[in-house]
């Protein structure tokens, strides 16, 4: 691969640890340095991001090796959209350094050069001097409907939507706030969480009231089977009646495995999940609930883990 191609590369690996410090703040700043649960923890937000996969072999081969060559394109494209870009060709797009050419013709009158040029500076300092002063911080708590505390114990998703831009994706902290720097006087936002319903909020920001309190509501299935998973089975027939009112027939449930030599996910169907939840020989228990979709109210998709060890 050319030197621009391994430049590029390399510029979108450090953007890639930026994406991923979001989600998990203590990883290694170098990837080089990843290794085992980092990797793990990197293939779980391909697949929740962008929905692709990714082996820890390439990983090994293309991300930490130095390769002859560039990875295939469909590998640069999630990778790209990942870290907040269209595709390859955007990233390449956006990541150029461009050296301005300046033709010196000794006969050129030098006022046609310098006067446009001082325009354009002046401009642009006016330009920033502007943002700056219109730039300002918000702050917004979400709260539980129900209890009217702040979401501390589950990690909530924001992705902030842009007209004509890439979204932008980032995570409460762990009071349960999201900071946002802006000057647009008008934001769209996702917000969603493993055991909080997805919504849209919409919200035209006040310059002098810049802190909001938003309610999000309890994702009740999967709290539930979270539930389930923790206690010990008083009555195994009744918990799988209502396992069966929850999860549709052709729910399609995925479990995701964490550590080195995992094998990466199992599938399950209705029936064999709700054994496995409600049986005293029963293997899934402190189930962490990753993803759920819904279909006629009840689950079409589950995606989780089984949490063994505190990382």
């Amino acid at each position: 691969m050319s030197s621009n191609e391994q430049t590029y590369f390399e510029t979108l690996k450090e953007q890639i640890v930026a994406m991923m410090q979001q989600s998990y703040p203590g990883i290694h700043s170098s990837l080089s340095e990843w290794k085992g649960q980092e990797i793990t923890d990197f293939q779980e937000e391909l697949r929740k991001k962008v929905n692709a996969n990714i082996s820890e072999k390439w990983f090994y081969t293309h991300m930490k090796g130095k390769h002859t060559s560039l990875p295939r394109i469909d590998m640069l494209n999630f990778l790209s959209r990942y870290a907040g870009y269209a595709n390859w060709d955007d990233f390449v797009f956006r990541n150029k350094v461009r050296q301005p050419e300046v033709a010196v013709q000794k006969s050129a009158n030098r006022y046609f050069i310098l006067i446009p040029l001082l325009v354009i500076a002046v401009t642009g300092i006016l330009w920033g001097v502007f943002l700056l002063f219109n730039t300002r911080d918000y702050r917004f708590c979400f709260i539980d409907a129900d209890t009217k505390e702040p979401i501390t114990s589950s990690k909530i998703e924001v992705r902030l939507l842009y007209d004509n831009e890439s979204p932008e994706t980032g995570f409460c902290r762990p009071d349960g706030s999201y900071l946002l720097k802006t000057d647009k006087g008008k934001i769209r936002m996702v917000v969603s969480g493993p055991y909080y319903k997805t919504d849209t909020i919409v919200r035209i920001l006040k310059k002098f009231d810049r802190s909001e309190t938003i309610s999000l509501h309890a994702n009740d299935y999967a709290l539930i089977i979270h539930l389930f998973s923790q206690t010990k089975v008083a009555d195994w027939e009744k918990r799988r009646q209502s396992l069966e009112k929850m999860i549709d027939d052709d729910a399609m449930i995925c479990q995701v495995f964490s550590g080195r030599d995992a094998a990466g996910m199992e599938l399950f169907n209705r029936q064999e999940f709700i054994d496995r939840l409600t049986m005293p020989s029963g293997s899934l228990q402190n189930i962490e609930i990753l993803d759920t979709r819904y279909r006629d109210n009840k689950i079409a998709v589950l995606r989780f883990r089984v949490k063994t060890t505190t990382r």
